[in-house]
This record gives C-alpha cells, structure tokens and sequence, in this order.
C-alpha cells in the first residue's frame, strides 16, 4: 500500500480519501472531545499554580451541529477505508462520546462493547463542583452487524492472568518520560494517550502484519505501538509540530518480543472437531469407558452421548457439569478414554490428532 507506515499530513477528511476502499484492518480515533474550556483559567487549590487545559484551536468548533457534521464525515470515510471485518475504536469523553455513538450507529457500525479507560491517576477537579472524572470510554465497532471480526480473546486472556478480559481497563494518564516534550521541555500534545492502551487495543483486535488508520494521530502513539506489536500503521495529523515529534517518536521504537504475550491460533479460530467425528474416525467406539478427572465413569452409546449409572445420559460437556454440580463445563478438558490396555488418554489428545487430519485434508483441497 502506498501510505504503509507513513504520516500523511493534513486535514484527515481530505487525506482519508486518497486511501482504497476497503484496505485498513482496524482504525483508531482520538477525535476532539469540544471540551468547550473557553477562556476559564484553572488553578491548583494546594498553590494556586494555572492548570494547562484543552484550548486548542483544533478541539474547538463553533457549534453542535458543526461537531456533528464533521464527525459524520470522518466516520463515513473511515467505514469506507475499513476492510468488511475490520474494526474502529473511538475515544471520547461524556462531552462528545454520545454524540458520536449515536451518529456511528445512523452509519450503520455495528457496536461491539464500550470500554471503560479507568484513570488510576485522573486530574481531580480543581473547583470541588463535581465528581473527578477519572474514566473515558471507548466505543469498539465493525462497519456492519455480519463482520467477522478479529478479537484475540485468547491473548487478552493470557494477559489477564487466565482469566476473561473485563470491559473495564486501568491504566494510568500518560505522564513523565513517555510523555512527548516540545523544545521547551513542556507536553507537546494536551492529550496524549497512554502507550499501554495502545498496546492493549492493537493486541485485542488485530493480527501481526495488520494495517491500522489513525486519523487523528497526534504524538504518534498509535504507530509506535503497531511498530513495537508487528503490524503496520498509517498516520494522519494536520500539526507538523506533531508530525516532526511523532516520526522521531516512531524512527526510536523498536519491535518487540510477542512470543510470550501473543496466543498463536486463538481457539474459535481452530478447525472444528465434534465429538462424533472421534467415533467416526475410529479413535473412540461406542460401549467404550471415559474417565473423568474426579475418576468417574460413563460409557459411550449409540448417538455419541455419554451414559452415567446414576446421573443418566448427555453430552460430554452436560455430564461434566453434572458431576462437578456446576452450571457448565468444557468436556474436552475433562475426560479420558480407557484405552485396551487400561492406559487412559484425554480426549482432548483424541482431537487435536483429528483437528490435525481434516486441516490436511483442507490444505489438499
């Protein structure tokens, strides 16, 4: 692709339209939020030192409806540059998220979750008249209902302790040395995100080598995450201050190592294999014993269900759960068959060996 791992500078309504149709895997977008500061100074209450606030020219607009027009357009080329099973996320906070969800779904996106960005060290609100708002909130969308999204919910789930990755993220504001410096020393960009985020968004819903559109580019952060996970970005921003320190910001990344944070081949993704097909195959037969883990045993009938002497007959999956007593469980994890020489062998084995076969049979087609 002509603008692979570039930043294109300008205005990124204007520039999104010199990309193909349908030749983005996911966008990122950090659009202004209209924050609406005006004039107000913000001091510190402990020492009454100013606050640097959101002022500038590119968060402001003269009304609604001008906000609302500019994001229908930016929305509606970015659902024209995305791929069919590609997806956008979009950042905001409560004074434009609404709006932009709301004109996302006119589009036709399909919204997938919200994400809560849960700020472990939020600004607190220096005049006492409301809550801190420690939180902003990610929408997470496909450019139709019948997309076949990527999420690496096997990767969010090794970087969760094996647990299920919640829609509730906490990371810190971006502060320190990872923030960008301009030649004074001081925060080039007002709103700069956190490369943890980053991180986290591109290993949830992208593949190595993937192409990602940030519209709104900024600090460059968006490219230097793709830089360091293995995928490719494209960058638009209409500041060349930003541009010139996010293409210094980029050229020092350096890729890292995934081996121990990517899951390979997610397991939705894998080929298909029902218990019957074992039968079939001849690597299981009908009147032969399974063992469980807790080393109760049932026997394999004439449909491809298990029978039990007291708790009767089901699924591998149902007679897991009935024997745990829980609500449901994963059989292939659970039962062994007894082999003729008493050795015992997870079915799970059993699977993956046919899982092996019919992929040879798919790649020889």
């Amino acid at each position: 692709m002509e603008y692979l791992n570039t930043i294109l500078h300008g205005d990124c309504i204007d520039r999104m339209r010199s990309i193909p149709d349908h030749s983005v895997d996911a966008v990122f977008a950090d659009p202004p939020f209209r924050l609406q500061l005006g004039a107000k100074t913000l001091y510190r209450p402990e020492d009454q030192t100013v606050v640097r606030a959101v002022r500038d020219d590119w968060d402001s607009f003269e009304s609604v409806a001008a906000y609302d027009k500019f994001t229908r357009q930016w929305l509606a080329e970015v659902q024209r540059v995305l791929k069919p099973d590609g997806t956008l996320w979009v950042i905001g906070s409560y004074h434009n998220i609404y709006r932009v969800g709301t004109i996302m779904q006119d589009l036709g996106f399909w919204i997938l979750n919200d994400i809560v960005w849960v700020k472990t060290n939020p600004m607190p609100n220096f005049r006492g008249t409301r809550f801190t708002n420690a939180h902003e909130t990610m929408i997470w969308a496909a450019p139709r209902k019948t997309g076949k999204y990527t999420f690496n919910y096997e990767t969010m789930k090794r970087l969760n302790n094996g647990k299920q990755m919640r829609s509730d993220w906490e990371f810190n504001i971006c502060l320190g040395c990872e923030r960008v410096k301009d030649a004074s020393g001081k925060s080039l960009h007002t709103t700069q995100k956190p490369l943890d985020l980053l991180r986290r968004i591109i290993l949830a819903s992208t593949r190595a080598g993937d192409v990602i559109l940030d519209p709104f580019f900024g600090s460059g952060t968006t490219g230097a995450a793709a830089k360091e996970l293995g995928r490719n970005y494209i960058g638009i921003e209409q500041d060349a201050d930003y541009v010139a320190a996010a293409r210094a910001r980029i050229g020092a990344t350096r890729a890292v190592d995934l081996s121990d944070i990517e899951v390979a081949a997610p397991k939705r993704e894998e080929v298909r294999v029902a218990f019957g097909e074992l039968i079939a195959a001849g690597l299981l037969s009908v009147g032969q014993t399974l063992v469980g883990q807790k080393g109760d045993r049932v026997v394999i009938t004439h449909d491809g269900l298990l029978q039990h002497t007291l708790l009767g007959r089901g699924s591998i999956h149902v007679m897991a759960a009935r024997i745990q007593r829980t609500v449901s469980f994963n059989g292939w994890d659970y039962w062994s068959a007894v082999k003729r020489d008493g050795t015992l062998v997870p079915i799970d084995n059993l699977r993956k060996y046919a899982r092996g076969a019919k992929r040879g049979i798919a790649a020889a087609a």
